[in-house]
């Protein structure tokens, strides 16, 4: 779901970003389960994959590496014409991961769906039925068992998404949901209400959800007792203009391709100041909960979010709140689901903006519901602010990856242009006073399941 951020300045695009060429998005397996070996293709909801160019010249991929379908990693590699890409990749891979050995249990093929609970899967929009359709069609195509999905419009102008549900996926498993207060953590919190399953998972209108995504996202939920979250990995699904190879360039919303349990009685070694750097632990549009420890906390504060004054942070404030309440969060890579970044710099600007916002709203959130956390909060502000100070940097290019996009979340290559480095640092201040205006707002509404 997308509202307009707004805040982007006329400021026109840096010099160097129209130098940036796309790239061509392709999953590379290197040893199918089928015993078909290494071959390439083409990423769900990406562009024909153009594997001999017409002018004959060379092409550049972005491929993510599977081992038997499970993810390993990704490489960016020039491929020459006449070359065959599957083999020039699969020997860069070779190169570049550490691919887990055939005896290894991580090496094991994607197990098939089985005992994985059951789950309602959100999807908030509004105003985009053919990305939705596009969205709801890979979700239907899940391995998952037993799901159901609920479609929140939020706060509609037309019919148009209603209609799509009733013409097109009406006895198919998908519920329409109509939430007219605008905002996407009221859009979630409406879905939640309706749930009719314990597991809760995200996702947004323009993403494409791999075949086994959801199976993988529930799947840590029946294997541990006590995590309350779990959240997936967020891969583009094509890289066709400059903004777009820009933000892929420095982490996109990749977090990685090893697991990760996140244990507030066991804190990592490697997050000194967790839990409040939420950003590590995931994004909206790949995540899931247990309904019961999320209705706990009251859900999505609903002055969080796409759409509110607050301008995001509505996954940030529940990441750190179930934190916060002793609730232990997963990270998978095996969940995946294929984004469509923003394609012009206009919106890469409002990204930014929007980002830095969402996270000091986020945090002032989580201060006026829980107070308590002001103590531990204010011993991690020193190094909180040089974390901010780095993220906002006018980044300079790096030394990671051969050709501009990188394989692990967080590297780049090619500069961060200054003007987005003051439009996040512009939205870290302007945070606080968003979510105050926000919360006016939606004062003494009650929340969706307390009202039904």
């Amino acid at each position: 779901m997308r509202h307009r951020n707004g805040q982007t300045g006329k400021t026109p695009p840096s010099p160097d970003i129209g130098r940036l060429s796309g790239l061509a998005v392709a999953e590379l397996e290197l040893d199918a389960a089928d015993g078909t070996g290494v071959r390439l293709g083409q990423v769900p909801g990406g562009p024909p994959l153009d594997t001999a160019p017409r002018d004959g010249g060379d092409q550049r991929f972005l491929a993510l590496v599977r081992l038997r379908g499970r993810p390993v990693g990704t490489v960016v590699g020039r491929v020459r014409a006449g070359d065959d890409p599957a083999s020039v990749l699969a020997e860069q891979a070779a190169d570049e991961i550490v691919v887990p050995d055939a005896s290894d249990a991580s090496a094991a093929p994607q197990r098939p769906a089985g005992d994985v609970p059951r789950a309602t899967v959100v999807v908030a929009t509004r105003e985009r039925p053919e990305q939705l359709a596009r969205a709801l069609d890979s979700l239907l195509a899940q391995d998952h068992p037993d799901f159901e999905i609920v479609v929140v419009d939020n706060a509609p102008a037309t019919g148009a998404t209603r209609e799509l549900i009733a013409s097109a996926y009406a006895g198919r498993g998908v519920r329409y949901v109509l939430e007219p207060v605008p905002g996407l953590a009221a859009a979630h919190n409406r879905g939640v209400a309706v749930a009719g399953s314990e597991i809760l998972a995200f996702t947004d209108d323009d993403v494409i959800a791999d075949p086994h995504w959801l199976t993988a996202l529930t799947r840590p939920f029946g294997e541990h007792p006590r995590p309350a979250c779990v959240t997936g990995l967020i891969l583009p699904a094509r890289l066709t203009t400059p903004a777009q190879v820009l933000l892929e360039s420095h982490g996109g919303f990749a977090k990685g391709f090893t697991e990760r349990r996140y244990d507030p009685a066991h804190p990592p070694a490697d997050e000194p100041l967790f839990p409040f750097t939420a950003g590590r632990f995931g994004s909206g549009a790949n995540m899931a909960f247990r309904a019961g420890p999320l209705r706990a906390i009251g859900g999505f504060d609903p002055a969080t979010g796409t759409g509110t004054a607050a301008k995001g942070g509505d996954d940030l404030y529940a990441f750190v709140r179930l934190l916060a309440e002793g609730h232990p969060l997963h990270y998978t890579p095996d969940a995946i689901v294929w984004h469509h970044h923003r394609e012009r710099w206009e919106d890469l600007c409002g990204q930014a903006y929007g980002y830095g916002a969402g996270l000091t709203a986020s945090l002032t959130a989580l201060l006026v519901r829980r107070p308590a956390l002001l103590p531990p909060l204010l011993a991690r502000l020193p190094r909180g602010l040089a974390h901010a100070r780095a993220m906002t940097a006018a980044r300079t290019a790096g030394a990671v990856g051969r050709t501009g996009v990188p394989g692990t979340h967080g590297a780049s290559t090619h500069p961060w242009p200054r003007h987005l480095s003051r439009l996040e640092r512009r939205g870290l201040l302007y945070g606080p006073l968003g979510y105050v205006r926000a919360r006016l707002a939606v004062r003494g509404a009650p929340l969706p399941w307390e009202g039904a």
